[in-house]
């Protein structure tokens, strides 16, 4: 037993030197296998030194336990006494890895794979662990073989001989190793097969890039070939039959565990294409089929097992279709596309302790460096490296990258890299996750040199790095771009002025010329304003290449900042709210209709930078009507009230525009909505309570003009079509009807005079030229069409509806609704029309032959000549014509019985007629899918082109910046079009069966 005394002073020594249950440890030192080194210091100091002192201590014991008898116990000690090299090696991987002394407790005598200590055992390269394997003559044997070699790797990282990138190298070069010694098994058992062929394995992904990890999948491809005389059919299948057993040998779990799983995925057509293909064959693919993130993955590829002059073959011919990926269309937004797709995988639970795949981490680093080496590795080949480190320091060197940039990159990445390392080290299992114990991360901190407070430390420092990562990934392609043409430090770095144009074209931008001169005018100089700008510009120029005109976005924030730039708070908004500066990249980028509307009032910009986003929420229409009304009020005159009225207008259609762009591009912060219903009802009731609102001003300013505070005759504006029904688009003419009634004591003409007065002077003013949007009112729905009065009194209306109405009015009159003026004139017209929208008992068969026949003929008559009918979204099959005929007759028919079908919007009485059960829901779901797609791409079309249509631009950028909002990546309009037509075939075939009785 040891004294109460000794004990104390035993324990309290233990938690000196970092150990966390010093009772069990003094339990653990007081055994018999340790007796000679109870008290010994230096035994302490050593575990002490260690990343977890207690795991290292019970490894030990369970190494002293396993050595077969107390000789080879002594030996044991004995070497941990009299050799430190040994001592720290053997202690140091007890201490960080369970799984490696777990092995040692199977095998107890492998501890003397750590006693060399020679120059060639310090950076071992292939051959060394092919020696190592040699005796290893099937898969289990290899397994044992594999862990001793790893034992030796893992001792020289955990005590600094080796540094992060020599440990990655070593791990790749033990892979290449075990797979050529898993051939030779696969060879040995299937001497038939290996006499017919020629078969080559190439690594790729971090094994290729001599970059691997501990635990890691082993990305390999394979190439066939038959040996002379062999047929081509046969040797395909012996050296598949090869390959497939080689990678059993490594993959398969047996009594000593598992190596690694190898993975052929990355081949040509994945896992549904061949496992070995000939030369030729993967020549062919990638010549007409590859994908862009194919060549990025071929950056790693190299020959490592089997018949290496074929790998070399394939290598070779490979090469120049990686270095010509760069000028594939959409190359950049496919990179980047990819990535984001990586991020979006990634369950919400891990994002934050993500490593490698969420944001700031490891693989932020390798794309980006993977996306520079592509551009510019064409024309500098000292680029094409498939190691991470290396490439990174070769695109400093050639000035793609600043020196300062590339440092910090090259520090994150390397810590990054070590915290995977030592994650993994500990279970060796495949992980990429930092853990959430104390426990776990104090181990990884201390094996990381950090003693202090580890937990803290490590947390501390892992968020450093991958802030770093973040922001060095966000700039790093873009940066350069500003270098090339801004005033740098004597001695810094430059891209040459035909890398930046290769670059930009890269990126997408049609003209480099015109946007270098662009960057030149935003950032040079040494003024406080320039340095904002190259702040901003790296970021900027990224969200501007996501679009489908880069140029576009880029000349608009010159205008914009040209505009602005001698504002205070201009740039300093850009700079400190990021929802602000992405916001407007993405406003600037999406078409001619936004910012027109900006550049006519720049200082809009503030309102993309309101906290989170609310800035850009539509604002009430009460709200609306009431600014409106006031700035009517302190004008001069009318043509001034106007103005005002219509400059309040310009400012909430670029509210709306923006807060419809962004919502539909989506943010890194904000990613897009998918209920594009949601978009459409927002767009139209914010559109439909802005027109309301400036009619509601512009009448003001004519009666006020005219007459003072009170009009002869009460006068109400009636909202009909989209207009009523709260749909109205960005180029939407406004349907009105006039209606007046004669204020009590006043003249009926003298009243007509005045309604028709106020009619008039009230197109006039709205069509006043100016740099304004036109609001044009549209009238043609009245009572006796183009032909008829303008204006008429309630009771004119009512007669003429009572003897004169056609079934077409009723159907008319269903989206009416007022929406300036007199508002109790309002509801008692609403109230007079309600029989005729909503007649008793429905339409009879006479009505509905009516209707059909009138929508037949409008189908026919009303069609553009030159027009694809199936992509014209008013008129075309399945189109809103379509939708909205079907939803008025059923309103026609069953409005009398059904409340829920007496309104003026078109979804809603869809959903209402639904419920109703006078629709199916499947079917009710199909016509509001096509009213909506039909809807957004009308929208989509003024955004992009600045002017209403109906149909796709034929145009190829404009036609791109349509499927970019409705949320198609670049190089998929065809997708668009395809998804566009099959979505209103459907509707369509439900309209034959709903509206014409088919």
């Amino acid at each position: 037993m040891t004294a109460p005394g000794r004990r104390s002073s035993t324990f309290t020594r233990l938690l000196r030197h970092g150990f966390t249950d010093p009772s069990a440890a003094e339990r653990l030192l007081d055994s018999a296998e340790l007796a000679l080194l109870r008290d010994d210091p230096v035994l302490l100091e050593a575990l002490g030194a260690t990343a977890d002192p207690d795991l290292a201590l019970r490894g030990l014991v369970r190494l002293l336990e396993a050595q077969p008898g107390p000789i080879a116990q002594r030996e044991l000690l004995d070497t941990v006494i009299a050799a430190k090299p040994l001592r720290d090696r053997l202690l140091g991987v007890l201490g960080a890895s369970a799984a490696l002394a777990d092995h040692l407790a199977r095998h107890p005598s492998d501890w003397q794979a750590l006693v060399m200590y020679e120059p060639r055992d310090l950076h071992p390269e292939v051959e060394e662990f092919e020696l190592g394997l040699a005796e290893a003559t099937d898969p289990v044997s290899l397994r044992v073989a594999y862990r001793r070699c790893l034992l030796s790797i893992a001792a020289r990282d955990v005590c600094g001989t080796t540094d992060v990138a020599q440990t990655a190298a070593e791990l790749a070069d033990l892979a290449t190793a075990t797979l050529r010694a898993a051939l030779a098994i696969a060879r040995t058992a299937a001497p038939e097969d290996a006499a017919l062929c020629r078969l080559a394995v190439i690594a790729m992904g971090k094994c290729g890039g001599h970059e691997l990890n501990y635990v890691s999948d082993v990305d390999v491809i394979f190439v066939g070939e038959a040996v002379e005389g062999a047929d081509e059919g046969k040797a395909l299948r012996s050296a598949t039959r090869l390959a497939s057993h080689m990678m059993r040998i490594c993959s398969e779990t047996t009594v000593e565990g598992t190596i690694w799983p190898v993975d052929a995925n990355l081949r040509p057509e994945g896992r549904n294409g061949p496992l070995v293909r000939s030369l030729s064959s993967h020549l062919a693919y990638y010549q007409r089929w590859a994908k862009t993130w194919e060549f990025q993955a071929l950056l790693k590829a190299r020959p490592v097992a089997g018949d290496i002059e074929l790998g070399e073959e394939y290598v070779a011919a490979l090469e120049p279709l990686v270095w010509k990926a760069a000028e594939r269309e959409n190359f950049v937004p496919d990179v980047q596309k990819m990535r984001r797709r990586v991020v979006e995988n990634i369950p919400l639970t891990e994002l934050d302790r993500q490593l490698k795949l969420g944001p700031g981490g490891l693989r932020d680093v390798e794309f980006a460096v993977q996306l520079l080496q592509l551009v510019h590795g064409r024309a500098d080949t000292a680029l094409r490296s498939g190691t991470t480190l290396d490439a990174l320091q070769a695109l400093a060197a050639g000035g793609y990258v600043g020196r300062a940039d590339a440092a910090q990159l090259d520090a994150a990445y390397r810590f990054l890299r070590s915290m995977e390392h030592r994650i993994q080290l500990y279970r060796l299992r495949r992980t990429h996750l930092v853990p959430e114990s104390d426990d776990d991360l104090r181990r990884i901190g201390r094996s990381l040199g950090l003693r202090t407070d580890p937990v803290a430390e490590l947390n501390r420092e892992w968020k450093r790095h991958a802030t770093v990562v973040r922001r060095l990934h966000e700039k790093l392609f873009y940066r350069p771009l500003l270098d090339a043409v801004a005033q740098l430090a004597p001695g810094e770095a430059r891209l040459s002025a035909e890398a930046a144009r290769e670059r930009l074209v890269a990126l997408g931008y049609g003209d480099p010329a015109a946007a270098l001169r662009h960057l030149e005018a935003l950032a040079s100089g040494v003024t406080r304003k320039a340095a904002i700008q190259r702040t901003l510009l790296p970021v900027l120029l990224g969200w501007f290449a996501d679009s489908a005109d880069p140029d576009a976005g880029l000349l608009n924030f010159r205008k914009v900042s040209d505009a602005l730039g001698k504002t205070p708070w201009y740039l300093r908004l850009l700079r400190d709210e990021g929802a602000a500066a992405e916001n407007l990249a993405r406003v600037l980028s999406a078409g001619r209709l936004a910012p027109d509307l900006l550049m006519r009032a720049p200082e809009a910009v503030a309102l993309l930078g309101d906290g989170d986003g609310g800035g850009l929420d539509p604002r009430p229409r009460a709200h609306l009507e009431q600014e409106i009304l006031a700035a009517v009020g302190r004008a001069e005159g009318a043509v001034q009230a106007v103005t005002a009225a219509r400059g309040v207008r310009r400012r909430e259609l670029f509210r709306t525009a923006a807060a419809d762009i962004v919502d539909s591009y989506g943010t890194e912060t904000k990613p897009a909505e998918a209920d594009q219903g949601a978009l459409v009802d927002r767009v139209g009731a914010a559109v439909s309570d802005l027109n309301a609102a400036t009619l509601a001003g512009t009448l003001r300013a004519v009666v006020r003009e005219g007459w003072g505070d009170t009009l002869p005759t009460r006068f109400a504006v009636i909202g009909m079509g989209r207009f009523g029904g709260h749909e109205l688009g960005y180029g939407s003419d406004a349907d009105v009807l006039f209606v007046h009634e004669p204020r009590e004591g006043v003249a009926e003409q003298e009243a007509s005079e005045a309604a028709n007065k106020v009619v008039s002077e009230m197109r006039r003013l709205l069509q006043v030229p100016s740099a304004d949007p036109p609001l044009l009112i549209d009238a043609d729905l009245r009572p006796e069409g183009k032909s008829g009065p303008l204006v008429r009194t309630l009771n004119s209306y009512g007669a003429y509806y009572r003897r004169w109405s056609l079934v077409w009015e009723s159907q008319a009159l269903l989206r009416a609704e007022a929406v300036a003026g007199d508002e109790e004139l309002g509801r008692r017209f609403i109230e007079l029309i309600a029989p005729l929208r909503y007649p008793a008992e429905g339409l009879g068969d006479d009505a509905v032959r009516e209707i059909r026949r009138l929508k037949a003929r409008m189908e026919t008559e009303r069609m553009p000549r030159g027009a694809d009918p199936k992509l014209h979204t008013k008129l075309g099959p399945g189109g809103l014509s379509d939708v909205e005929w079907t939803v008025q007759l059923l309103q026609l028919q069953h409005g009398w019985a059904e409340p829920g079908l007496r309104t003026t919007r078109t979804r809603e009485a869809l959903a209402a007629a639904c419920a109703a059960e006078l629709i199916p829901a499947e079917e009710a779901a199909t016509l509001d899918e096509a009213w909506v797609l039909a809807t957004r791409v009308r929208n989509a079309v003024m955004l992009v082109r600045g002017r209403a249509g109906d149909t796709f631009p034929s145009d190829g950028r404009e036609l791109a910046a349509v499927g970019r909002y409705l949320g198609y990546e670049p190089g998929h309009v065809g997708d668009m079009l395809d998804a566009y037509r099959r979505t209103t075939r459907r509707a369509r075939a439900v309209v034959e069966e709903l509206f014409y009785g088919a």
